[in-house]
């Protein structure tokens, strides 16, 4: 049992005072199991996340479903949320095929997803790097004349389990490309979760070098070495503001098996709290609705948190 008014708030200087947090657990998170979630339970899912005071929730991908099964109820699912309030509701769009799909549905927001590494766009895009980069080119341009908000995610920012360690120029090329082409932020991705806080600074110092804004990076860790708080951490004292995390530390990542899941947001919302910096989170809510969405899955959740005040058994 934790007592109440835990975390002690004890704030640390040079940190910012409030955290977006991205939640990525709908899509990222549901997509890496190995059942398909029925639509209505994907849709309680997301609203309970909303209800825990998360105001950015990743909802499905317009993905084709051959590739990705798990979402294949996208165009069933995002009606649903249609009566969510003051929630941005993002949605990952491959190609212009996707954005078609997303503008039919009315979305906002959408994301592309790119590679740093050769190895990975071609086992994710079929493709390499420059010629993933030119396929998002005409989707970006045409999301943003529909005056969308759109957000580029980055893979393998910090390693590639082919090609091993990722130079951080490399990185920034691929960047900056996004960015030149009309991405409104970008994500960065520890995909397979090698990242250590050293290397997290290093491609933020050359980022910001590079022109690239702090306030237009979010980073996007993974939990396979225990690294992703320290690693947020890092990212928090170079002047990010936006963190993405799944509830209950759910997902990995289909196209590389050594990912595991990502940052469990209950276990970012007690670091922050404890740091005193702002999520607008309900972090009681927020472990109820993952405990609730491991029950569905019919296993305990993998967060350190949810456990703990959810008194769960691993």
């Amino acid at each position: 049992m934790t007592a109440a008014g835990l975390p002690m708030a004890v704030p640390a200087q040079g940190l910012p005072p409030r955290v977006r947090i991205h939640e990525v657990g709908a899509r990222d998170g549901l997509q890496n199991e190995k059942g398909v979630v029925p639509t209505e339970v994907k849709a309680e899912f997301v609203h309970r996340l909303a209800d825990a005071g998360l105001a950015t929730i990743e909802a499905t991908s317009f993905v084709h479903p051959k590739w990705v099964p798990q979402l294949a109820d996208a165009e069933q699912l995002f009606p649903l949320l249609g009566d969510l309030q003051g929630v941005h509701l993002p949605v990952l769009v491959p190609n212009e095929r996707g954005l078609d799909r997303a503008l039919a549905l009315g979305a906002h927001r959408v994301a592309v997803f790119a590679s740093a590494t050769e190895s990975f766009a071609k086992a994710n895009l079929n493709r390499t790097v420059d010629e993933a980069l030119a396929m998002f080119d005409p989707v970006v341009s045409r999301a943003r004349e529909s005056e969308l908000h759109v957000r580029g995610y980055l893979s393998m920012c910090f390693g590639d389990p082919w090609e091993g360690p990722v130079p951080v120029a490399q990185v920034v090329r691929v960047c900056r490309a996004l960015l030149d082409m009309g991405c409104d932020e970008l994500s960065l991705g520890d995909t397979i979760g090698v990242a250590t806080p050293g290397h997290v600074g290093a491609l933020l110092t050359a980022l910001a070098a590079e022109g690239v804004p702090t306030d237009r990076v979010g980073v996007h860790f993974h939990d396979t070495y225990g690294q992703a708080l320290a690693n947020t951490l890092a990212a928090l004292q170079h002047g990010v503001t936006t963190v993405d995390a799944s509830a209950g530390g759910l997902g990995g990542c289909p196209y590389a098996k050594s990912a595991t899941g990502n940052l469990a947001t209950e276990d970012l919302v007690w670091m922050l709290q404890g740091l005193g910096i702002d999520t607008g989170v309900d972090l009681g809510r927020l472990s109820a609705t993952s405990a609730w969405m491991a029950d569905q899955l019919g296993r305990p959740s993998p967060s350190r948190t949810v456990r703990a005040l959810t008194h769960q058994e691993q």
